[in-house]
């Protein structure tokens, strides 16, 4: 089973496993440019992941579900990431999951409030890559879902 995991943000992680082995794994980077309205990072999000759906034959997308956000303006965004998602999985037949923050970390580090350094260092160990915080949260959401549903 291959799952896309997403770790949602400006700087979106993104992860496919198979079978609890990374295929591929990565970073989108979705600030808007100069010069452009706020609603391009969701124009440029549905092309970098229609890019992956079209290269990829994906089973199920599972996304880091986050309760609680710093400032209006990360809500707003991770809101219209996650609606993009699901827009596009709905549109595309492809089951979708949020997957809990503390659920990731407690599954992937054994601690729920791991911190980001020690999510990468997992990251790292398990799949053998250099990776940043973003990537190693897709890689944990995608590993996480994974284990649940029992590879």
């Amino acid at each position: 089973m291959k799952i896309l995991g997403i770790d949602p943000g400006t700087k979106c992680g993104w992860a496919i496993l198979d079978d609890g082995k990374r295929i591929a794994s990565g970073v989108f980077d979705l600030k808007p440019r100069r010069h452009e309205g706020g609603g391009m990072r969701f124009v440029r999000l549905e092309r970098y992941l229609l890019e992956i759906l079209n290269t990829y034959t994906v089973d199920l997308l599972a996304y880091e579900l986050v309760r609680r956000h710093l400032g209006t303006d990360a809500a707003h965004v991770y809101g219209g990431i996650i609606a993009s998602l699901t827009r596009l999985s709905e549109e595309r037949a492809l089951p979708y999951r949020g997957v809990p923050v503390g659920t990731c970390k407690k599954a992937f580090c054994g601690k729920g409030n791991a911190s980001k350094s020690m999510m990468i260092k997992e990251a790292e160990v398990r799949f053998g890559i250099k990776c940043c915080d973003n990537e190693a949260d897709a890689l944990a959401v995608a590993w996480t879902l994974g284990e649940e549903l029992g590879w």
